[in-house]
């Protein structure tokens, strides 16, 4: 779909042809003389409309209005958390009439209230067709999100731009983590990083089974033992300013399919592990609204991606293996996987001198007991670079919250037989995840975002989230230095 920016008042807005008009409604609203706000105050006072957060009326051919449909929908205090609690609310009010023209008046583009209506718009209107040929997809064409006056267009100009590149990251993050493991292969993520690498200003190396062996990506390689499907590593660039300019570094878990190996899963809920690719697929969808937005930074984007699955040749709990970093890995629990192919990427991303290096993955259930559905989780041992994180995920809506990295809580990775054990009990299980990471993300600022609660929906509403898309990409906008940015320039690390 289309996004556009356009000054709307209600006068001008009972005029505007549209299939389907959404006003958002606050207490804070001055009264005016047009017919849409007399139609709000008669609503008012019938008791139909009040300020209850997404409380909505839906109006039939209002008269004197172009629109055949208007949607009177209350955003509360008018927050962004409200203005998206609202135009979702719109949107699935009116989407059954499948309206190609829809637009959205806003009184005003502050605290990411713009971001979270266009959101609030693409995530309503979703449909998944990719292998469902019954499904019919949305018909919406065409987004107007309005301003009521033309300073506040002006200024809302960054904010729409950063809106409508953050509602591409996310739909191709939501779109790969929502197909079946057959039709979402290694193979099938390295093409999507390949088309991108295509774009200005990006650069994609996809490295296979034979440049992994080469690098000694010991304990990468044994996870994807067990499957057909051959592993692949990718790299992708984005330059946006000097070469000079550290690069911040993200890694996103790509298990395509987890069937936990030869620790097999239960059979029940095993559909869903379609989704442990779902960090992979944050990355992807970052650097899709990179390319939109050119900011004046530079970022990589690793992904290990592979399956694990219980073959003759996979591998087997008590197994030693030699990871990149030479340090060796006991398997307690085949797993416990993730951790296994994020290891070598870590130590992989030490040869870009980056200046904060993030990692994203569905890791572990235990995040899920600790957190829900309603926060990733969120380690590391910088205060800078976690708090940072933090308000990013805040401002953009994604919120996630910050759990302890205690060096107690490595006590449970020893191993007899080896450097460190894969895992260490179920107490604390999130927590240790994270410290088998941090052993491998010594020599530069970093975090761990758990996107296990996150990154999809069980039930009825099952799907891809898209998250955390939002919150790298406020994260990483907060990184952009004050001067412009250089001519980009391609940058790539030597298999």
């Amino acid at each position: 779909m289309n996004f556009e920016l356009k000054t709307l008042d209600l006068h001008a807005a009972a005029t505007h042809k549209t299939d389907a008009l959404i006003i958002l409604v606050s207490a804070k609203d001055k009264p005016s003389k047009s017919v849409l706000a007399q139609l709000i105050s008669n609503a008012r006072k019938s008791g139909d409309l009040d300020d209850s957060p997404a409380k909505l009326l839906t109006v039939w051919q209002p008269q004197n209005v172009s629109a055949s449909r208007v949607v009177l929908v209350s955003c509360a205090d008018g927050s962004a958390a409200q203005v998206r609690k609202a135009v979702t609310a719109a949107v699935n009010a009116v989407k059954a009439a499948k309206p190609a023209h829809l637009t959205v008046c806003l009184a005003d583009a502050a605290d990411q209230r713009l971001q979270a209506a266009a959101q609030a718009v693409a995530d309503a209107s979703y449909v998944y067709t990719a292998t469902k040929p019954s499904a019919k997809a949305s018909g919406l064409k065409r987004v107007v999100l309005a301003l009521p006056t033309a300073e506040k267009t002006k200024a809302a100009k960054a904010a729409f731009e950063l809106a409508r590149a953050q509602v591409a990251g996310v739909s191709l993050a939501k779109e790969w983590g929502n197909r079946p493991a057959n039709h979402a292969t290694p193979t099938h993520l390295a093409d999507v990083a390949k088309a991108l690498g295509k774009k200005a200003g990006l650069h994609c190396q996809v490295l296979g089974p034979k440049e992994i062996e080469k690098l000694g990506m010991g304990s990468f390689a044994a996870v994807a033992r067990g499957s057909v499907e051959p592993l692949r590593f990718i790299v992708l660039q984005y330059t946006g300013a000097a070469k000079t300019e550290a690069p911040t570094v993200l890694v996103g878990k790509g298990i395509t399919f987890d069937t936990g190996g030869i620790s097999l899963k239960p059979g029940p809920g095993m559909d869903e592990m379609k989704f442990d690719m779902c960090g992979a697929a944050s990355v992807l969808g970052t650097f899709e609204a990179l390319s939109i937005l050119k900011p004046a930074i530079n970022v990589v984007g690793l992904i290990p991606t592979c399956e694990n699955m219980p073959d003759g040749t996979a591998l087997k709990p008590g197994d030693v293996i030699t990871s990149m970093s030479g340090q060796t890995i006991e398997v307690l629990n085949t797993d416990a996987e993730g951790r296994l192919i994020l290891c070598d990427a870590l130590t992989y991303a030490t040869r870009f001198k980056p200046r904060a290096v993030i990692d994203i993955a569905t890791l572990t259930g235990a995040c899920v007991i600790s957190l829900g559905h309603v926060r990733s989780g969120l380690f590391s041992p910088s205060d800078d670079l976690a708090n940072a994180l933090f308000a990013a995920g805040e401002a953009a809506l994604d919120p996630c919250w910050r759990l302890p990295l205690d060096d107690e809580y490595a006590e449970g990775l020893k191993s007899n037989f080896a450097d460190v054990a894969n895992v260490a009990g179920r107490e604390g299980g999130s927590i240790t995840a994270a410290k088998f990471l941090q052993r491998f993300a010594k020599d530069y600022p970093w975090a761990h975002l758990d996107i296990a609660g996150s990154a999809w929906k069980s039930g009825a509403a099952k799907g891809a989230t898209g998250r955390p898309v939002g919150l790298l990409l406020q994260y990483l906008l907060g990184t952009t230095p004050k001067k412009a940015a250089a001519k980009p320039v391609r940058r790539t690390a030597k298999a």
